[in-house]
Order: structure tokens, then C-alpha cells, then sequence
């Protein structure tokens, strides 16, 4: 029998290694440059972090995590994102004793059970930042200028590469935004596919 690698996952050989590194070394150069700390939790977790911090009916939680039983039961995951992590450990630790603001980034794979094609596999190489502790709009404009200066650090920052920026309106705005939309899908729900029907009644 020939043993090959998952399908879905694939070796990175020392070649391709080495401009991972460097791009891992931007990363982090760049991150303290704004003042993020390195944060590396742990590959796997329970999986009912995933379900109450990504949210039980996603798609990441519904269809796509890697979830296996330890042997005592616990039902346990491989991270198939970060943020869900960086906030447990934030709140285990008592991070937020230590200062009002925790900025954190993490570097590394997650999992998802994805079909595998060009460019998407099911072990991914993913980065990020958290600024902890604080609902100041600064910080999202902030996080925007982190990853724009990333794209010119790397060199992905040519023309054609532009920024579009969303808003789904502030806190008291949100309510009516999201009736509006439920308002329009409602009305095109035969449309659907069946998830986005089961999201609508949710």
C-alpha cells in the first residue's frame, strides 16, 4: 500500500519553507509594530467553544469541523479558526486583569473539512489580530491600516488591489438592518438553498 499525505492536506517542503518564514517574518515584524503580542493556542479544543463562538449554525460548525471523541467522551475539535481560542484564553488567563487592552495576533493551521480544490485545502495556513478590551472604533480602523500595510510589505499592495468597506450600521441600527434583510429573503425563500432557508428561520 502506497501511504500517502490526507487528502486535503499536503507537505510544505523546505523550499517553499523558506518564503513561508519570510512571509511569517513580516508578519510579526510588522504586528509589533503596532503594538500585537503573539498569542499560539492550542490545535485542538472542545468543540462547544466552536459552536458558541462561531455559532452552532454555521456552516463551519454544522458541516466543516474535524470533531472526534477523547477518551473520556469530551467531544473535541481541531481549531477551524482562531478567534473562538484567543478568547477563551483571554478570558482564562485573566488577560483582561493586566490592562484594558489586549492586542494579540496568532500565525498558524486550522482545519476544515472542506472540499479540497485550487487554493482551499483542509488544513490552511491562517493569521490575525484581536484588540481585546476596547469598543473603540480606533482599533478597527487600526486592524484595516494593519492588513493594507501588510499587502505593501508583501507586495500584493499593485494596482488593481483596492479596499471596499462594509457597514452594517452601529448598535442601534443593527435591529433594522437585519429586519430589512429578513424582510427581503422572506420574500424569496423558495430561492434559497436549504441552509440559508434554516439561517432565515433562526
Amino acid at each position: 500500500m502506497k501511504v500517502e499525505s490526507v487528502r486535503g492536506m499536503r507537505d510544505i517542503l523546505p523550499e517553499e519553507a523558506a518564503l513561508w518564514q519570510r512571509l511569517e517574518e513580516e508578519i510579526r515584524t510588522l504586528f509589533a509594530l503596532y503594538g500585537y503580542k503573539e498569542i499560539r493556542p492550542p490545535l485542538v479544543e472542545l468543540a462547544e467553544l466552536f459552536a458558541r463562538g462561531v455559532g452552532e449554525a454555521t456552516d463551519i460548525v454544522h458541516k466543516e469541523m474535524y470533531v472526534f471523541p477523547d477518551k473520556k467522551g469530551q467531544m473535541l475539535a481541531l481549531r477551524p479558526e482562531a478567534t473562538a481560542s484567543v478568547v477563551r484564553a483571554y478570558i482564562e488567563h485573566g488577560l483582561y486583569a493586566k490592562g484594558d487592552l489586549a492586542k494579540l495576533y496568532y500565525i498558524g493551521p486550522m482545519f476544515r473539512y472542506e472540499k479540497p480544490q485550487k487554493g482551499r485545502q483542509r488544513q490552511f495556513h491562517q493569521y490575525g489580530v484581536e484588540a481585546l478590551g476596547s469598543l473603540d472604533p480606533a482599533l478597527d480602523a487600526e486592524v484595516i491600516d494593519l492588513a493594507w500595510h501588510l499587502m505593501e510589505r508583501v507586495g500584493l499592495a499593485r494596482e488593481g488591489l483596492y479596499l471596499r468597506l462594509n457597514s452594517i450600521g452601529c448598535r442601534e441600527d443593527r435591529p433594522a438592518f437585519r429586519e430589512a434583510l429578513r424582510s427581503y429573503f422572506s420574500a424569496r425563500k423558495a430561492e434559497l438553498c436549504g441552509d440559508c432557508q434554516r439561517r432565515l428561520e433562526e
